[in-house]
């Protein structure tokens, strides 16, 4: 379902000094030192004692705005195109109805299986909204079975399709999982993602100072850091912290844990003053 998404250590996990240690009470502050067979930066160490669990994750991807793409073996495209879903929308058993075009290569082949069980596999990307090394954060792939669902279009030109879920997998920052359909109907999407890109774009756009003195909570080597003018890039953040990607010399992460879950927009802003506050200039 994924790639394999082998990892590796790279250093050793950070010492902090006492005042990161104090900040870490409250706001645990790990720095990540796994990677993947690509690059990218995975959790090492205390980082995963809090995460969302693999079914939330590939559920919070399906119903973002991602780009995804809709695949039947046996059915090409000769426009890529013409494999993305307008829309999406999940049922409330877990399945999820995609909007295509009419004429799309899925939709002919869903109408003329008909009763049949169309295999097929939505595949969902993540990228970063702000620009940093391997920018493509995670990939969700959900493979099931294709069924048409004509009377849920509400336009013309338009045709829904009905995928029922056999198994999905998520292969993103925090590593690779595999979901079975019942978790999949089961989760719930993280309550920050909604408003992620934006607050991000904020951060990176109008508080670039504050994210950059976060390095103070990494101790020595966030010393390091500030003198060799090491760029910090607000690059997630879900109901549980803050995740930093630190550019200019080979990139890493480094997470920074909110005291408890938060579960709206403004829960999230306070979780992020107190973050900042905790920061030394």
């Amino acid at each position: 379902m994924s790639r394999p998404g082998n990892t590796k250590r790279v250093t050793d996990n950070t010492k902090n000094t006492d005042a990161a240690q104090d900040v870490a009470k409250t706001s645990g502050v790990v720095v990540t030192e796994v990677r993947s067979a690509h690059g990218q930066p995975r959790p090492g160490g205390l980082e995963t004692a809090r995460l969302p669990s693999a079914a939330e994750r590939t559920r919070t991807l399906v119903q973002s705005t991602c780009s995804a793409a809709l695949l039947v073996p046996g059915v090409e495209s000769p426009l890529p195109w013409q494999n993305a879903p307008l829309a999406r929308v999940l049922g409330e058993d877990g399945e999820v109805f995609l909007l295509l075009p009419s004429d799309a290569p899925a939709v002919r082949a869903a109408t003329h299986a008909q009763d049949d069980e169309l295999p097929a596999v939505l595949e969902v990307t993540d990228v970063a909204p702000l620009a940093v090394p391997n920018r493509v954060r995670g990939r969700a792939r959900v493979s099931g079975w294709l069924t048409g669902a004509p009377g849920l279009a509400i336009e013309p030109g338009r045709m829904m399709l009905r995928l029922e879920v056999g198994e999905a997998a998520v292969d993103d920052l925090w590593g690779v999982g595999l979901v079975d359909p019942e978790e999949f109907a089961a989760a719930a999407v993280d309550p920050v993602a909604p408003f992620e890109a934006e607050l991000l774009q904020h951060l990176g756009a109008a508080h670039q100072d504050r994210v950059q003195a976060l390095a103070g909570l990494l101790g020595e080597r966030g010393a390091g850091l500030r003198r060799a003018g090491r760029r910090a890039v607000p690059l997630a953040l879900d109901r549980f912290g803050l995740r930093v990607r630190f550019t200019g010399g080979r990139p890493f992460d480094a997470r920074f844990d909110f005291p408890e879950p938060v579960d709206d927009v403004t829960g999230l802003r306070r979780a992020l003053h107190a973050l900042f506050r905790a920061a030394p200039a």
